[in-house]
């Protein structure tokens, strides 16, 4: 299954894609299951599933504003520096590191599909970041690796949006670069993992303005989601609707010499071919 939060006239929903349609689950299963946390906590796929059998889309996919999928995580974790050749980048002669760096984003530091990002007034560094994206669906402590790949409700996108020069504010942080408001993005929609296996292999790519910025293959992650999840859970516990960004390959803006950063009217592409594409354009902020 594919799905989706939206807005619709104001008021957040969510439900399942049907083609180029949206079948709306908030009418009909919104008392069990108010939200996509809900549904995802509740283990609600086979109520899910109930519902949409049969159902004619309510909307077409097109006239919905999209929002990030788990529009509230209890928590947005993100892996820096996971895919091989990122480490070489840093041009610093380290060796491969034995654990993976960490970092935590709030949920509006994110928007979702086809909504604008963000340019803030204060730099003129933003940059891309394309990610693969696991949810968490079943919750725990200590998950031994093993067990790791049952705690995975889905795999969605993330363009994992950075204020470059706001990154080195801190001495030991980035907290600052990593959440400025409407800065990157989630979407468009969580497949779950009976439909799209976590396991992989998954391939991913970043076009801006069409062209391929970045582009490679879970295959070559240093740290896999099931030692991921592991590894989280050993100091935290996770929750139902727990979002893990996983990394980006080499490529980014900053890296290029000159540096390529993101203007206003750009448009950012995360691709994998088991989920989708989350598209969407870059504006100033207001």
């Amino acid at each position: 299954m594919r799905l989706l939060s939206y807005e619709v006239q104001g008021e957040p929903r969510y439900g399942v894609l049907v083609g180029e349609g949206v079948v709306d689950l908030s009418s009909r299963i919104g008392r069990d299951f108010p939200d996509m946390k809900a549904l995802i906590a509740g283990d609600g796929i086979s109520a899910a599933r109930q519902a949409v059998a049969g159902a004619m889309p309510d909307y077409a996919l097109g006239q919905l504003a999209l929002l990030p999928p788990v529009p509230a995580p209890e928590k947005l974790w993100c892996i820096g520096v996971n895919y091989r050749d990122r480490n070489e980048e840093y041009r610093d002669n380290s060796d491969l590191p034995k654990y993976p760096s960490l970092f935590v984003r709030s949920p509006s530091s994110v928007t979702g599909a086809g909504r604008p990002i963000e340019k803030p007034k204060v730099s003129e560094q933003l940059d891309y970041e394309g990610e693969l994206a696991i949810v968490i669906g079943k919750g725990g402590r200590h998950i031994p690796r093993e067990a790791a790949w049952s705690h995975i409700f889905g795999m969605t996108l993330a363009n994992e949006g950075t204020i470059r020069d706001w990154l080195r504010h801190g001495k030991f942080n980035v907290t600052q670069g990593k959440n400025f408001d409407r800065s990157g993005s989630i979407g468009p929609w969580i497949v779950t993992s009976d439909e799209c296996d976590p396991r992989g292999p998954h391939d991913i790519v970043t076009r801006v303005n069409g062209e391929v910025r970045q582009q490679d293959s879970t295959e070559r992650l240093m740290f896999p989601f099931d030692f991921l999840i592991h590894y989280l859970s050993t100091f935290a516990t996770l929750k139902p609707g727990d979002v893990i960004l996983t990394g980006t390959p080499t490529g980014a803006g900053a890296r290029f010499d000159p540096p390529r950063w993101l203007k206003v009217g750009d448009v950012v592409e995360v691709e994998s071919s088991a989920i989708g594409v989350l598209r969407n354009t870059v504006a100033a902020e207001q």
